[in-house]
C-alpha cells in the first residue's frame, strides 16, 4: 500500500498549474512520492498516514534553482574579492579554492542545500567546477542524497589555464580526456532518467574562458549521446562578451551556436548581455537561461534582458550563484531581487510578484527539462513547501498571501515536503543536525581561507 500523505487548511494554495489556479482553503493529497488530488480542503480525502494543518499558511510549489556553486558557501565575504568584477573576483578566488578537499565539498554543498531547502527551495542544480586534492563530484552527490534534496549535478571543467590564454591558474585545470572520462563515469554511475528522478547529471564546462572549443563539442556529443543535459556560463559582463570577441571572433550567442550549445537541453547561466540576436536564438531553439540577479548586482555585471527574454519565448529560471557572488542562498529572496531589478531597469510594470514565483518554479523546471516539477497538480513530483503568515514579516500584508511572499521580507519555510517526504517541519530542517553542520562548516571555512592543511 503507498503511504499517503495530507496538506490541508492551507490559507492560499498556489497551485503554479496550466490554469494558475490559487485556492483558498486549499490542500493537496500524496500517494508515496506523487501529487494524487489538489483542491479545496473539503473536496479533498480526509484521511492519510500523515496530515498537516496548514491554516494559517500559503502552501506553493517547490522553488527550482537553476544555478549555483555551493563549495563557494565556503568563501563567502572573502576581503580580497569584496569589491571587484567578474574577472578580478575570480582571479581572487582561484588561489584559495585550490586548496579544497573532498570533505569540505560534502560539507558546503550540505550548508548550501540546508540553505536552499530553508528558502523554499527543493530542487537544485549545483555546477562543480573545480577539483583539486582528490576532489570529485561524488562528495557533492552524496551529501545531496543525505540531506534529501532533489539535486541535478553538474560536472563542470576547467581545461585552458593561464599558460594557455585563459583565467584560471594552470594548477587547478585538468586534463580534457580525463574530463570527458570522468562525466561519462558519472553518468553512467548516477544519472536516473525516470520520472520523479532525485538525482540527474549535468554536463557543465565552466566558461569560454577556461575551456577549449574543442571540449565544448566534444562535451556536447557526450551529452547527448547519453540524452542528458548541458549548462555552461556565458555572457555575463562586459569583460566576457570582451573575451570571446577577441578570442573567437564572435559574440557569445554566436559562439554557443558554433559549437551545438543551444536547444532545450541546454541551459546558461547569467546572460547578461546576451544580445538581440542572440535572445531571438535562444527563443527559436528553446535555449534555457538561469538568471541570477544578487550575483549580477553583486558583481556589478549589469541588468539581465529577462522581459525581452521572455517575450522571445526563452524558458527563464531563477539561481542564487555561487555564494562568494551572491553571499546568500535564499532562493524566494532571490525571486523577490529578480523582481526588484527588473523594475529598477524597466519600469514598476517589468515584473509582478506572480511572474517572479513563476520563473522560480515553472521557469526553473522548464530551464531544468523537467516536467514533473514546478507546479501541484495530479501526477506531478510531491515537492512543496509552505510558509507560515502569522510571522511578524507579513503583518498587515494577508489581503494578498502570494504577494506578500515576494514583496515582503525573505521569509523562511514552516514546512517543506521533498518527494513526498518531509523534509522541514515548524521550521526545522529534519535530516540533519545544523548546528553541528555549520559549526564543522565553519572550521572547514577557517582552514580553507588560511591555507591549512588537514
Amino acid at each position: 500500500m503507498p503511504r499517503t500523505l495530507l496538506l490541508k487548511n492551507a490559507d492560499l494554495l498556489v497551485t503554479m498549474d496550466d490554469a494558475r489556479r490559487e485556492i483558498a482553503d486549499g490542500g493537496v493529497y500524496v500517494a508515496d512520492n506523487a501529487i494524487v488530488a489538489v483542491g479545496a480542503s473539503a473536496e479533498l480525502p480526509q484521511v492519510a498516514d500523515e496530515v498537516i494543518d496548514l491554516a494559517g499558511h500559503v502552501l506553493l510549489p517547490g522553488l527550482v534553482n537553476t544555478h549555483h556553486h555551493m563549495y563557494q558557501s565556503l568563501t563567502r565575504a572573502v576581503p580580497a574579492a569584496q569589491d571587484a568584477e567578474l574577472f578580478g573576483w575570480l582571479k581572487a578566488l582561484y588561489p584559495i579554492w585550490a586548496g579544497l578537499t573532498p570533505e569540505m565539498v560534502h560539507v558546503s554543498t550540505q550548508t548550501a542545500m540546508a540553505e536552499l531547502i530553508l528558502s523554499g527551495c527543493t530542487t537544485s542544480s549545483d555546477h562543480l567546477y573545480i577539483y583539486p586534492n582528490g576532489c570529485r563530484l561524488d562528495d557533492s552527490i552524496a551529501a545531496a542524497e543525505a540531506i534529501g534534496m532533489r539535486f541535478h549535478a553538474a560536472r563542470g571543467s576547467m581545461s585552458v589555464g593561464e599558460s594557455k590564454g585563459g583565467l584560471p591558474p594552470d594548477r587547478v585545470v585538468e586534463e580534457e580526456a580525463a574530463i570527458l572520462r570522468d562525466s561519462q563515469r558519472l553518468i553512467e554511475t548516477f544519472h536516473d532518467s525516470g520520472r520523479y528522478a532525485m538525482r540527474r547529471v549535468v554536463v557543465a564546462p565552466c566558461s569560454p574562458f577556461s575551456v577549449s572549443r574543442d571540449l565544448m563539442r566534444e562535451a556536447a556529443q557526450l551529452a547527448r549521446s547519453y540524452k542528458v543535459s548541458l549548462h555552461t556560463h556565458l555572457a555575463e559582463n562586459d569583460n566576457d562578451v570582451a573575451y570571446s570577441r577577441e578570442v573567437f571572433g564572435m559574440t557569445p550567442a554566436d559562439y554557443a551556436e558554433d559549437l551545438g550549445w543551444v536547444g532545450r537541453d541546454v541551459w546558461h547561466a547569467h546572460c547578461v548581455k546576451l544580445d538581440e540576436a542572440g535572445i531571438r536564438l535562444f527563443g527559436r531553439t528553446g535555449t534555457g537561461v538561469a538568471h541570477c540577479p544578487c550575483s549580477n548586482m553583486r558583481l556589478a555585471s549589469g541588468i539581465a534582458p529577462i522581459g525581452r527574454m521572455r517575450c522571445e519565448g526563452v524558458p527563464v529560471g531563477l539561481g542564487v550563484d555561487g555564494c562568494a557572488s551572491n553571499d546568500a542562498g535564499h532562493l524566494l529572496g532571490e525571486a523577490r531581487q529578480a523582481m526588484l531589478l527588473a523594475r529598477v531597469g524597466h519600469g514598476p510594470a517589468a515584473m509582478s510578484a506572480r511572474q517572479a514565483l513563476e520563473i522560480a518554479t515553472r521557469g526553473g523546471a522548464e530551464v531544468l527539462n523537467r516536467d514533473d516539477i514546478g507546479a501541484l497538480a495530479p501526477g506531478m513530483a510531491a515537492d512543496m513547501v509552505a510558509f507560515d503568515l502569522r510571522t511578524l514579516g507579513f503583518a498587515g500584508a494577508r489581503h494578498d498571501p502570494l504577494a506578500a511572499l515576494v514583496f515582503c521580507a525573505p521569509a523562511q519555510v514552516a514546512v517543506s515536503v521533498i518527494n513526498g517526504r518531509v523534509i522541514v517541519r515548524d521550521g526545522h530542517i529534519l535530516t540533519i543536525d545544523l548546528p553541528v553542520l555549520v559549526e564543522r562548516h565553519n572550521a572547514l571555512a577557517r582552514r580553507l581561507i588560511n591555507g591549512e592543511t588537514a
